[in-house]
């Protein structure tokens, strides 16, 4: 038997909670943010279907090689704008694990958010995953803090 392997990951961004939850649903603000440094997420690979059943999808594209990572899942809960929860698949993986991301609202204009994945079958999976989210979440604080500046490197 596999142990499931899990990861949180704090942040918070000087912005409101709304805008944090649409940086999350919103196809135009996440070909922005979505994905590692080094990594465009095209407009046209993205689609939120933000529905409990709902599909979402995205494709990194590494910017060095052109190489393609798709990623996608389904929407199990929608309370907005303070609570996500929707599967994942790793890009190439067959595994899928379970994101849940929780926005706070601190005043402000302040949001707090608690993201937390769980299903990994592997340490280097969980490793792998949570650097990539967390180089992601560098370029979603410049996002939500500068919306109108490009933050793709």
């Amino acid at each position: 038997m596999t142990a499931t392997r899990e990861f949180t990951i704090t942040r918070e961004f000087a912005a409101p909670r709304e805008l944090v939850f649409r940086a999350w649903t919103d196809p135009q603000h996440l070909t922005r943010w979505y994905g590692p440094h080094g990594f465009t997420t095209p407009l046209d690979s993205i689609s939120a279907d933000v529905r409990p059943g709902g599909m979402w999808r995205a494709t990194m594209v590494l910017d060095a090689t052109g190489q393609e990572f798709p990623t996608g899942g389904f929407y199990l809960e929608i309370r907005a704008p303070e609570r996500l929860v929707f599967t994942w698949r790793e890009p190439g993986g067959d595994a899928e694990s379970v994101i849940t991301v929780e926005l706070t609202d601190l005043g402000d204009g302040r949001t707090a958010m608690t993201f937390h994945q769980a299903g990994f079958t592997t340490e280097e999976a969980r490793e792998n995953v949570h650097d990539g989210w967390s180089s992601a979440f560098d370029r979603l604080t410049e996002h939500v803090t500068h919306p109108e500046e490009d933050t793709r490197e």
